[in-house]
């Protein structure tokens, strides 16, 4: 990720920057960062796990979205996760525009070696306050480690991982299954290339 120079912007500002651009930005803390290309590992691994997730949501009541939906977390800060699931009706920012998510269930990062720190620290700090979202996933690229942090009564995270190739995680909040093998299906972990997403 790349920031404009340093400004602070406001809500607004900031959608109104995004609705009329040709690439995609984050606003982290007001500050208007640009999404960089991603690694062919982290491409693969975020088609193999959203493909995986759509067959099994086939006919339920939760939808699956990709990259290209933008999730407002506060109005300082908006994220393009990797994965968003979203069970029940969406609730959107805009009516207008339908860009914007407000409730998602699920949330799904693959970590990338730029972005890693931010994923686990920061920005999982913000998505907790998300009422609606009841798992955090982390998925590394670079060795099999899938990380699923599920919200408890008492609004504590409980952390489970798999780290073999033969490993199945539960999703019970929308009774999905994610196995590694399908996960890292087309991985090879030779000559991993860093990435800037």
């Amino acid at each position: 990720m790349s920031s404009l120079p340093k400004q602070r912007y406001t809500e607004e500002e900031y959608l109104a920057f995004e609705r009329a651009s040709t690439e995609k930005h984050e606003l982290i803390d007001g500050e208007i960062v640009a999404m960089t290309g991603a690694s062919e590992h982290h491409n693969l691994i975020t088609t193999s796990t959203l493909s995986s997730l759509f067959v099994q949501l086939h006919k339920k009541t939760c939808k699956v979205y990709p990259s290209d939906m933008r999730v407002r977390v506060s109005r300082r800060q908006y994220t393009y996760p990797d994965i968003t699931v979203l069970c029940g009706a969406s609730v959107l920012a805009d009516d207008d525009y339908h860009d914007t998510l407000l409730n998602p269930t699920i949330i799904i990062e693959v970590l990338s070696p730029s972005t890693e720190a931010y994923d686990r620290g920061s920005k999982f700090t913000l998505y907790r306050n998300l009422p609606s979202l009841q798992e955090y996933i982390l998925i590394s690229q670079d060795h099999i480690q899938i990380e699923r942090y599920v919200r408890q009564p008492d609004q504590q995270w409980l952390l489970s991982e798999i780290k073999i190739l033969d490993g199945v995680m539960e999703l019970t909040n929308i009774g999905c299954t994610l196995s590694a093998a399908d996960v890292y299906e087309q991985i090879t972990f030779d000559n991993v290339i860093d990435d800037e997403n």
